[in-house]
């Protein structure tokens, strides 16, 4: 009897020993992490964090670049570099061909033939949060992504158990990372600043932001950033380092409030820096206030991971954070002309016309039809669907004449040389067509068998009715209202290259050379939580910068295996009963 309890006794002692020791793979179920955050710098090109390391100080970029897997050749695969592809593309592990956001904005005939409709706006749903008088409708929602994101599969894979929130200072850049099935997505009011959702995710804001809403912190950003009593927090205050820091403080207060990292399971925060874009492209990426936003954006990130490791429990060793961009940016055209690059503006207005005189001399000799729908931005150009079809002209032609239009277009808007003097300088710049493909081209995988014909294929978006795509030459863009600023929406490497850094305790600190591309995030993150990767995604899994599982630790054990009543433990409980559990 005495070897029996002794024999019991040992039992016990190992099954709690086993019970409380950390599991070898750490998984959402676990709550290993406690959190992930995602954090999306808005216009933020990769050459910035050795451009200006120095400048750096306390664990703000430093946190990936000293304690992190730094990744410094991450470049997105696709030719249109623009804000709500980019952040489609980080959450979901996928191009444009594969979750259909193809640019900020395009045309939609059937939904509004006034205006193209924006990539997240939606008409059956209403804003939730706009000051008294201000404009309420259309909503904003995820309808036009087509492929599920790394936040959806975490909410999926845990019945729901684990939140999921986007935050930004602009509506697409906070839903369309965190996906169709977050808790909740958080931007701004232009207007006023105040934080807003809308009611596709709750049908009054939480009383935690509420709070923040009427709390000083407006009036405190404004003050920072010299607009006191602001007519557009957006355009004044959004461009400053006090919305970086404005921003962030309500990301803290969303933490806190919905208790992220508090639960059984993995929460994720899609955070998405709104200011370096807004400020970039007024100024470009080689200015002195660049500079000093980056090194103010460091010194928030300071301020926030010192926050977090304070606040989340087991501090920064339960939190894993992924650094990247949306999309690079160009030098400003007048700068890099004066280099010597063929740096030329596009006249969109000059060009549209010259396209729609061509398309009648060819069509409707002696008419003016609108066969180019107005509000025209690169890279897609929008044909008038209507205006063709009532021509009898189908859209195989349509497109293919304009495409045939191009070439001279872009040769009308040439400065003219002056024939009579002879060049004492570098002659001035000029417009020129590098590229173009229609839709039915793109539709149809007619590309190049080349690396630039991947980008394009992985640019295909079934939006935006028929339409051609164009690239011009490197370094080349559409004029800025005020002829000063710069753009982003190329595939060439300036609007690719992108930070992809990753912190927490699966990763190997380092730095990782070798080409990687945004949508590894998704792709890494899910594998290591445990979950099926998003519908559509092409990412790979950055086992480089992976430590074993066996040598991957947290601050404290995990939740005891079981407890939460989830499918997947209610799968492993019917596969023991019928005995076919391995």
């Amino acid at each position: 009897m005495h070897m029996l309890r002794r024999f019991a006794a040992s039992l016990v002692a190992c099954s709690l020993a086993i019970a409380s020791a950390p599991p070898l793979h750490a998984e959402a179920y676990d709550a290993h992490p406690k959190l992930v955050v995602i954090l999306v710098l808005d216009q933020f090109r990769a050459d910035y964090l050795e451009r200006y390391r120095t400048d750096f100080k306390g664990k703000g970029f430093n946190l990936f670049l000293e304690h992190g897997a730094d990744f410094p050749d991450c470049y997105y695969k696709y030719a249109n570099t623009e804000t709500a592809p980019g952040h489609s593309t980080i959450g979901t592990g996928a191009y444009t061909d594969g979750h259909g956001i193809g640019s900020n904005e395009w045309w939609d005939l059937k939904r509004n033939k006034e205006r193209p409709i924006t990539s997240v706006e939606d008409e059956r749903y209403a804003l939730v949060g706009v000051p008294q008088g201000g404009k309420t409708s259309p909503g904003s929602s995820p309808r036009n992504l087509l492929a599920s994101t790394v936040g959806d599969e975490l909410r999926l894979d845990t019945g729901g158990d684990s939140l999921v929130y986007g935050v930004s200072l602009k509506d697409r850049a906070s839903i369309l990372p965190a996906g169709a099935t977050a808790n909740g997505a958080f931007w701004i009011d232009q207007t006023s600043g105040r934080f807003i959702t809308s009611s596709y995710y709750m049908q009054q804001l939480p009383d935690y932001v509420q709070a923040f809403d009427d709390g000083p912190r407006i009036a405190q950003a404004e003050q920072e950033a010299g607009v006191p009593n602001t007519k557009n927090f957006y355009n004044e205050v959004g461009g400053t380092p006090a919305a970086v820091s404005y921003e962030i403080d309500f990301a803290e207060a969303l933490i806190t409030g919905a208790q992220l990292g508090k639960h059984e399971t993995t929460d994720m925060l899609t955070l998405s820096i709104s200011s370096t874009d807004i400020l970039g492209h007024r100024v470009g990426p080689d200015s002195d206030e660049q500079r000093q936003m980056v090194d103010a954006v460091d010194t928030d990130l300071d301020g926030f991971f010192t926050w977090l490791d304070k606040n989340v429990e087991g501090g920064l060793g339960n939190v894993w954070i992924a650094l990247t961009a949306d999309h690079g940016i160009a030098p400003v055209p007048l700068n890099a002309a004066r280099m010597g690059l063929n740096a030329a503006t596009i006249d969109m207005k000059k060009l549209t016309d010259d396209l729609n005189f061509s398309l009648n001399q060819k069509f409707s000799p002696g008419e003016k039809v609108e066969y180019m729908l107005s509000h025209q931005s690169l890279p897609y150009l929008a044909l008038n669907q209507p205006a063709f079809e009532r021509a009898g002209i189908n859209e195989q032609e349509a497109e293919t004449a304009v495409q045939n239009f191009l070439q001279p277009a872009f040769e009308g808007m040439a400065k003219p040389a002056d024939s009579n003097a002879p060049s004492m300088g570098k002659l001035p710049p000029q417009p020129h067509l590098f590229r173009s493909y229609t839709r039915q081209q793109m539709a149809e995988g007619l590309y190049p068998s080349t690396p630039f014909g991947e980008i394009l294929g992985n640019s295909y978006t079934p939006n935006g009715g028929w339409y051609v795509m164009v690239v011009p030459q490197a370094f080349q863009m559409a004029a800025s209202a005020t002829g000063t600023g710069t753009n982003h929406y190329t595939p060439y490497s300036y609007d690719r290259h992108v930070p992809l850094a990753l912190y927490g305790a699966p990763f190997n600190p380092g730095i990782y050379h070798g080409r990687v591309e945004p949508v590894d995030i998704a792709a890494t993150f899910a594998s290591l939580l445990g979950l099926n990767q998003p519908s559509a995604s092409v990412g790979h899994i950055l086992t480089q910068a992976m430590k074993p599982d066996s040598a991957v630790t947290y601050p404290k054990p995990a939740p005891e295996r079981g407890r939460r009543t989830t499918h997947t433990t209610v799968r492993k409980k019917a596969a023991a009963a019928s005995g076919t559990q391995k």
